[in-house]
This record gives structure tokens, sequence and C-alpha cells, in this order.
């Protein structure tokens, strides 16, 4: 498999990290999560909302301090260019990431060298499960100001691994983070959306969530396609239990419904209508099948 690194395409073998690298020892970095869709109907591998994800790439860089040393045009044309390298034709993941590259001691962000690499692995389904059991974490969501969860930072995923690996050795398949105040924030690397009385409704940005690309689409479903309301507001954990139906949204993990919580049923304990229509209009669109979001779509041959 080759991957990209400092405007190079190379075997994978041939990278390498020093173990003194700032990134490696600090968690100073920053990545995205991109996936493509092969489309066997058209022989064709669509990459979905590539240049949203690189506008928030390069968002996660400025609001951390780590200059992304390539424009995303730059970045748009590698990845397309990586694909076809690899000659992938069936559904992957594609991973950008820049981190600092500098070698000395000082955990400080702002560094005369980023270094930014993108690898791509197939991916069929990110949690196999058709539907989910999940709990509420133990552990508190990151606060803005402390590592900002509106960014994709790689430091960061520790909150969520250890969200998830608690939820995992429990018996759950994720997690669900509430925020300090004890709002409902998101899962480990999912939004989290609710319906109840034919309202979509999931937590603002102010409560310690990342501004989802997946989430968007869901908004746009909702309100041009099923004509529902969308909502954004603060959630207590009482109202994931008493929900008419409970999904998570991301791009690594789709729409994938939610059906039970703390070991308490959601709704009538299966995937509601409403999820349904959402993903199955999402599978649809993200495969290049709908003409009215195929702008959305960059083909890669």
């Amino acid at each position: 498999m080759y991957i990209f690194d400092q405007g190079q395409f190379l075997d994978e073998t041939e990278v390498s990290i020093s173990v003194r690298n700032k990134g490696l020892n600090y968690g100073l970095g920053c990545f995205e999560g991109i996936r493509a869709f092969w489309n066997d109907s058209q022989e064709q591998l669509y990459i979905y909302r590539l240049f949203d994800h690189y506008k928030r790439f390069h968002e996660s860089g400025k609001s951390l301090q780590l200059n992304i040393p390539y424009s995303q045009m730059q970045l748009f044309h590698w990845t397309i260019q990586l694909l076809k390298i690899n000659n992938i034709r069936e559904d992957v993941y594609i991973r950008p990431i820049c981190i600092n590259g500098e070698n000395t001691l000082r955990p400080e962000l702002s560094a005369r060298f980023n270094r930014v690499m993108i690898y791509c692995i197939p991916l069929k389904e990110y949690i196999s499960k058709s539907a989910l059991h999940v709990s509420v974490s133990s552990w508190t969501r990151v606060g803005s100001n402390m590592i900002p969860p509106q960014t994709k930072s790689t430091g960061g995923y520790l909150n969520s691994a250890l969200a998830s690996t608690e939820a995992r050795l429990n018996g759950f398949d994720e997690a669900i983070f509430l925020t300090e105040e004890g709002n409902v924030s998101e899962g480990p690397g999912e939004n989290i959306v609710i319906v109840k009385n034919k309202q979509v409704i999931t937590p603002p940005i102010t409560d310690d969530i990342l501004a989802g690309i997946t989430r968007d689409t869901v908004k746009q479903l909702a309100n041009h396609e099923l004509r529902l309301p969308f909502i954004e507001k603060s959630l207590s954990r009482t109202e994931l239990y008493s929900a008419d139906e409970v999904f998570f949204t991301g791009t690594a993990i789709g729409i994938k419904p939610i059906i039970q919580i703390d070991h308490r049923i959601i709704g009538i304990g299966q995937e509601g209508p409403i999820t349904k229509e959402i993903r199955t209009q999402y599978e649809n669109i993200v495969k290049g099948n709908n003409p009215n979001y195929l702008g959305y779509c960059t083909p890669v041959y």
C-alpha cells in the first residue's frame, strides 16, 4: 500500500517517524476522516464531501496553532492520486494527518516543520452490528477550554479511547459522553441524534461536540427530504432514554441506530422509521446514486 508523505507517494514500509518526534510523544497533531464509496454498477469510486473535510482539517490546524503546509486544493488532488495509485475499488477510509514535525523536547505546537501524511484503509463497516447497545460513559467529554473537541486533535482522542474501551469491557458496543455540566455530548467518534415526536434533535456545538459533516447531511435530509424540523439543543441523559429513536452519525460509522442505552430499550427496540429513511437516503447519496446530491461526490476514475 502506498501512502502520501510530504509531497511524495511512498511504499508504507519506507516511511518512518523518529521516536523523538513531538507529535508522537505529546499527541501534537490533527487529522481528518474521509470516506470513499465504490459504486459497482457505475464502476466508480466516489469520495464524499472531500472539500468540506479538508476545510475542517485546515480549521483544526488553525485553532491548534498547527500550520498545515499544503493548501486544500493540493490535498484534494493528492488524495485522488493516492486512491488511483493504490487502485482502490472498494469502500475505503482515508486518513490525512498533520503532526508537529520537530524532535525537540518542549511540548509546543508552533513549529517550523509540520509533517503531513495521508493513508487509506479498506473499510466496509466501522462497527459491523446493524444496531447498537451503548452506555453513558463514566468519562466526561473534554471541554472546549481543555482540548477543544471542535477540532480533530490527535491528543484529544485519548479521551475517546478511554470511553470506548470502558464500554466494550462492560459488554457494550460504544459509549456516549456527557459534558462537565451533565448534558449529552457525543460518542467517542460520532455525533448523536435523537428523534422525539417527529422532531430530529441533536446537541449544539457548545456541548463539546465536533461539527460533524455527516451530521450536517442528516440536517439537510431531515429538512429537505423528510420535511422534519432539525433542532440543536442541549439534551439531558434522561431524554436519551425516553427518545422514540436514537442514532449515531459520523464519517466512519455512517448512520447507525442505537436500540439500547444503559440496558434501557429505546423506542420499540429496533431501528425506527425515521432513522431507517435517513440511513437509506444517506447510503444512496454517498455512492453517487442521487443526482440532487452528486455535487458532494468526487469521482476518482
